[in-house]
């Protein structure tokens, strides 16, 4: 989710500039300033609605000032407050004329406001607004241009009195004041920003959100916006606030709120009260004071909280703890890589990866800008597109790296980012990684170098054989947004993330500590030059070729749980002597680990398996092919597989 444009490979975007102001006050400053057009700013601030007001009014001349009409030009609303002095002032009949212009030309919205004056009187200038007239009749007598400036004004105060307005005649102002302040918030929320027309697939969220939310409903409700890292859940969520905050009488955005240590939440509580109350200050020093102040003084607030990127539950519990701290009507939206912390009593908006067309736009927006490729770039922009997978972050970083860049640069950097992981990927998706507990992380990474694409019963059986709460954590990991379960029933992840995993792996090895071995290369640059191998926990690929083997760095490997080699079958044996050729063994290997859970290995070419081993969690035996004429030599204590899968072809 990000900026793009709206053609499949380059477009002329139009730019509408967004407006200045939210609304523009043009009123008679002796009649309202100190009373009625005060409190309705105060009130049109206090809801973050930005309001133009002049507070340097001379109103004593005909001209208005350059920068107070770009003002009127610049504002969404104009509110006109028509009060029994207001036809006296030229100035405001000047700025009046200019603000109905702007309605014709710019859409500019405007609302009457009639302050001790009915309708009727400003539409027919009537009473004070006859008397008013009259002079400036007198004054322009003789004065062609100025006559038709008077009839100007007529014209404009009628035009603006036919308007649907708001009367205050005989009511109560603090209800008038919040029935405008409310007036302006539904119309600056269904007038669409032009940004938004940049960001790909917007409409289609913002419409679900909507949904979710309710906003015509007067409880307070939670949305959790989630999904997996980089797909755009705090761009949705920005959108969703700039669109819906004038609706509310507060609203805060806390963004990257996982940045905050637990034990510092005070001070993202007093950002919290300091937004919503509109008062700059420290409000609390510790989180529990904080929680008692929030339940205190927004009870009775109507607000819209986004809390972007929680990843503890401590989130919830200190910034919206309970929904009773919060006014009728308040929303409070969270966005999460982790279900889980959302609760399942609250509504979820789950944003997944874009859809080829729509990467298509977002990808262009960045890599071409406007401009149109020739048929080469085109073919290498497709298979850029094609292994993002539809990732927004992975779009965009290489959309802007690409850019600008020639057909030779083009090719050579698409073979590049099929092949190496992108610094800024991982780093972005390594958070979620980080965010795991230590089993968790284990079963991820397994996931991510062995298991990616086999059935999902096959992996939790795997899974279980060194973790029997494997099914729970696998689970855990899909609430994380980190596994996703195809509609084969197949273990899957994106192929950003597998790479972030494989890259966690990675530079375990560059440390010294290897942990996996999940390709013949690496498995053959162990064995031949007996690098540390004693944090090796997994071995497993598949094999065509021939293969070397050391026993001496087997030996060295006592954590290893898993050993799988598919299809093997002409190795070299390498003790300490020179390699020589077998296709089977006459005795047994010297040594396997007794931690190993899951063996599988086709065409093992001994014999016997090792006197001493003693696998006690050893869950699946699958020699199928193999040399094996006999277990052991001599009879052992058995061991019991939970799971067990023991084909062997022996070769008598």
């Amino acid at each position: 989710m990000a900026s793009s444009s709206s053609s499949s490979f380059a477009s002329d975007s139009q730019y509408c500039p967004r407006w200045k102001y939210d609304v523009f006050l043009s009123f008679r400053g002796v009649d309202s300033r100190r009373t009625f057009t005060g409190h309705l700013y105060e009130g049109l601030k206090n809801r973050g609605i930005f309001t133009f007001q002049d507070d340097k009014r001379l109103e004593n001349g005909d001209s208005i000032p350059e920068e107070l009409l770009k003002a009127i030009e610049e504002s969404q609303v104009a509110l006109v407050i028509f009060s029994k002095n207001y036809a006296t002032s030229r100035w405001c009949l000047n700025e009046l004329v200019k603000i109905m212009e702007c309605k014709e030309e710019n859409g500019q919205i405007v609302i009457p406001v009639f302050y001790d004056v009915y309708p009727s009187e400003v539409r027919k200038q009537t009473k004070s607004f006859a008397e008013a007239f009259a002079k400036h009749e007198k004054k322009y007598n003789n004065d062609i241009e100025g006559i038709q400036k008077v009839k100007g004004w007529r014209t404009a105060l009628s035009h603006a009195a036919d308007l649907k307005g708001c009367n205050i005649h005989d009511r109560i102002e603090s209800e008038c004041i919040r029935e405008l302040v409310d007036d302006v918030s539904s119309k600056l929320c269904k007038t669409s920003s032009s940004y938004l027309q940049d960001i790909v697939g917007i409409d289609t969220h913002l419409e679900e959100v909507k949904s979710l939310l309710e906003m015509k409903t007067d409880d307070v409700r939670i949305l959790g916006i989630w999904g997996m890292g980089g797909v755009g859940k705090t761009t949705i969520a920005r959108v969703v606030f700039d669109t819906l905050s004038p609706q509310f009488q507060g609203a805060s955005f806390l963004a990257d709120v996982k940045e905050t240590n637990t034990n510092e939440m005070h001070s993202l509580q007093n950002i919290l009260l300091s937004e919503l109350l509109r008062e700059e200050k420290k409000y609390v020093n510790s989180k529990e004071e904080g929680k008692r102040l929030m339940a205190h003084r927004l009870r009775f607030m109507k607000v819209l909280v986004v809390l972007d990127d929680i990843n503890h539950h401590d989130h919830w519990e200190y910034l919206a703890g309970d929904l009773s701290w919060f006014g009728s009507g308040s929303r409070i939206i969270a966005t999460t890589r982790n279900k889980q912390i959302i609760g399942k009593n609250n509504v979820v908006h789950e944003v997944t990866t874009l859809l080829k067309h729509d990467a298509i736009q977002l990808f262009n927006h960045y890599a071409f800008k406007g401009e149109a490729p020739d048929e080469h770039i085109k073919e290498l922009a497709l298979e850029v597109v094609s292994h993002a997978k539809g990732l927004p972050l992975a779009l965009r970083l290489w959309g802007i790296w690409l850019h600008n860049q020639d057909t030779i640069m083009w090719r050579e950097s698409v073979d590049m980012i099929k092949r190496e992981s992108s610094p800024d990927i991982v780093r972005n998706l390594k958070i979620s990684f980080e965010g795991l507990q230590d089993k968790e992380k284990t079963i991820f990474l397994d996931i991510a170098c062995f298991f990616r694409g086999m059935s999902k019963n096959e992996t939790i059986e795997i899974l279980e054989s060194y973790d029997l709460g494997a099914r729970i954590k696998l689970h855990g990991l899909i609430e994380k947004s980190l596994v996703f379960i195809s509609k084969y029933d197949t273990i899957q992840m994106h192929d950003e993330i597998q790479k972030m995993g494989r890259y966690v792996v990675e530079m375990q090895k560059d440390s010294g500590k290897p942990s996996r071995l999940w390709n013949i290369e690496d498995f053959e640059d162990v064995m031949v030059n007996n690098t540390r191998t004693t944090t090796v926990e997994v071995i497993s690929f598949t094999c065509s070729k021939e293969l070397c083997f050391s026993e001496d760095v087997i030996k060295n490997m006592p954590r290893l749980r898993i050993l799988c080699i598919r299809n093997g079958n002409i190795f070299y044996w390498t003790p300490s002597s020179s390699p020589s050729r077998l296709n089977s063994y006459d005795g047994s290997i010297e040594y396997l680990s007794n931690n190993l859970c899951w063996f599988v290995w086709h065409n093992y070419p001994w014999k016997l398996l090792p006197e001493n081993f003693s696998p006690r969690s050893l869950v699946c035996l699958n020699l199928q092919g193999s040399s094996l004429h006999h277990l052991w030599t001599e009879t052992k204590v058995p061991f019991y597989l939970r799971y067990f899968l023991f084909c062997l072809v022996l070769d008598l």
